[in-house]
């Protein structure tokens, strides 16, 4: 496992500018599998995708079944996998760690946020420290800074609010910085302010999109659940041509 979790991190390190590490989101195995032989070297499971999935609105997954799931992925390909792990279903940093090992996920995406309302900065840092000492080395922790999402002030309180996560959860331990929705002008001021690979939202139809966040100094682009509703979409339109 740490020989994948060593691939995985390498992945994120010594990118061109313009050429992030493009990681698109799988929700069950097939799709995984589908995606590994599209040629990428890691995959990020999305849990609003698995959510959907499963037949669960985004956010209510129960973590036995977000966690089954993420082991199936895990199992169905040989390329590295991380995993959204939304807010921590409410376990303990040290727990989550020995969760995501058991699955075999490589790294995860840990959120700021709970129902739409942000942590705590402090705390949330706390919360990052404590994952960092369980995991050691052995997993990516991606650290997600919702204010763009929720609950901050708009305008230059929000842009501020950001940028002082970010900076909080670097020095916490986190291996990157996912500033999840922040506009594309504000990418070069948090990779300066946390120097970590950042983590941009992509939209997976635009190519030259992805290659202008990586100019903005995006080192990785996933694309929450896009590709699952792509999916759905297009099942949809084939089975009405049936009808």
């Amino acid at each position: 496992m740490t020989g994948r979790v060593s691939v995985f991190r390498a992945l994120h390190h010594g990118r061109a500018p313009g050429d992030p590490l493009v990681l698109p989101g799988p929700w069950d195995a097939a799709s995984a599998r589908a995606l590994e032989e599209a040629g990428f070297p890691a995959l990020a499971v999305p849990s609003a995708g698995v959510a959907a999935s499963l037949g669960h609105a985004d956010g209510r997954t129960p973590a036995e079944e977000m966690f089954a799931a993420v082991a199936r992925i895990v199992r169905a390909v040989s390329v590295p996998v991380s995993a959204d792990i939304e807010a921590g279903y409410g376990l303990e940093p040290e727990e989550l760690v020995e969760r995501l090992l058991t699955a075999g996920a490589v790294g995860c995406n840990l959120e700021d946020s709970v129902d739409g309302v942000l942590l705590d900065p402090a705390y949330q840092a706390d919360r990052l420290a404590r994952f960092r000492a369980a995991a050691g080395d052995r997993l990516f922790l991606n650290a997600r800074v919702d204010v763009h999402l929720d609950g901050a002030p708009a305008g230059r309180d929000r842009s501020a609010a950001a940028l002082d996560r970010a900076r909080r959860y670097a020095a916490a331990g986190a291996d990157g910085i996912y500033p999840i929705a922040a506009p594309p002008g504000e990418l070069p001021a948090l990779a300066a302010a946390a120097p970590l690979p950042l983590n941009a939202l992509g939209t997976p139809d635009s190519p030259a999109a992805v290659r202008r966040l990586g100019e903005l100094g995006a080192a990785r682009i996933t694309f929450g659940p896009a590709l699952q509703r792509l999916a759905v979409t297009a099942a949809r339109e084939a089975a009405e041509r049936l009808r």
